[in-house]
């Protein structure tokens, strides 16, 4: 079986990304003669044509464009740990934190805020976006901890465990233009109220939604967020009425000059950190779990 030379495919990776042998050697300082060559010899390895000519451009074959997609995820990893080890010679503890879009950007703030505060200094790089793809993350390391409003989903082949930090019940909100508008008490006044609802992938959306038809209440759904961030911007234009964490209300009203009309405490929404052990170690998850039950939480789970 053929060995991979990365320096054949690193000049690939270089010529794919200028367009041109002669682009990709002014930036790696070598005679254009010597990466053709160079990559004549990696197509007769790898048994397949990698660029067709058109014109007097270069464009990539279908085997060069996946063998490009894997070249784009092995110099990513080798530039993240270069990284890493940049990290370690700076005496900077990497804390890698994936925020699934479910959960509130204000609670996420208030239990990664701590590790920043260690003795030990503390890199923070975040990332953003669904659970599945933050689970992907987490499985070949590029993750420390997911924050996200679920467990651990059972079917998934990633090792991984779940560690309730705390539970909240929901309070809804409205700006004040929008909430002069509205007749009656809390819950009553939701009826036919514009309403933002959280997106799909929200846990707490099906939830929210039965407690409405419970309660015989018909909000008029304007709007749908994955984003929680983003439905409170929407809210705090008067857009509709939203709903976050009952935690940190007394901040949401603050921050976003809203009201708070009424809690839903039969809706409850949990959080949990997603790691790789078992038993937290990592210092800035253990803050963040301390963060979670002291004062993010409290007495609410």
């Amino acid at each position: 079986m053929a060995t991979l030379n990365f320096k054949h495919l690193r000049y690939f990776w270089m010529v794919a990304k200028t367009g041109s042998i002669a682009r990709a050697a002014e930036q790696i300082h070598l005679a254009p003669q010597s990466i053709s060559g160079q990559l004549s010899e990696f197509e007769a390895t790898l048994g397949v044509d990698l660029f067709r000519r058109v014109g007097r451009n270069l464009e990539l074959t279908d085997a060069g464009r996946r063998i490009l997609g894997y070249a784009e995820k092995i110099f990513t990893l080798g530039d993240e740990l270069l990284e890493v080890l940049h990290d370690q010679t700076a005496k900077a503890l990497p804390f890698r934190v994936g925020i699934a879009d479910s959960v509130s950007k204000s609670v996420a703030y208030r239990l990664v805020e701590p590790a920043l505060k260690l003795p030990e200094p503390v890199r923070l790089i975040c990332r953003e976006g669904r659970l599945a793809s933050l689970l992907a993350e987490l499985a070949v390391h590029r993750l420390d901890m997911i924050i996200a409003d679920r467990p651990m989903p059972p079917h998934l082949n990633v090792r991984g465990f779940s560690h309730l930090l705390g539970e909240s019940g929901l309070t809804v909100f409205g700006a004040p233009g929008l909430t002069q508008e509205l007749s009656g008490s809390f819950p009553a006044l939701l009826d036919n109220a514009p309403f933002l609802l959280p997106g799909e992938d929200a846990i707490i959306r099906p939830k929210l939604i039965q407690w409405l038809e419970a309660n015989a209440l018909r909000p008029r759904i304007v709007g749908e967020f994955d984003d929680s961030a983003l439905m409170k911007s929407f809210g705090q234009a008067g857009v509709g009425l939203f709903v976050a964490p009952t935690a940190i209300a007394a901040s949401v009203c603050e921050q976003y000059q809203v009201t708070a009309l009424g809690r839903i405490d039969a809706v409850v929404e949990q959080l949990y950190a997603i790691t790789t052990e078992r038993r937290l170690t990592h210092p800035a998850i253990v803050a963040t779990a301390a963060a979670a039950r002291r004062d993010v939480f409290g007495g609410q789970g």
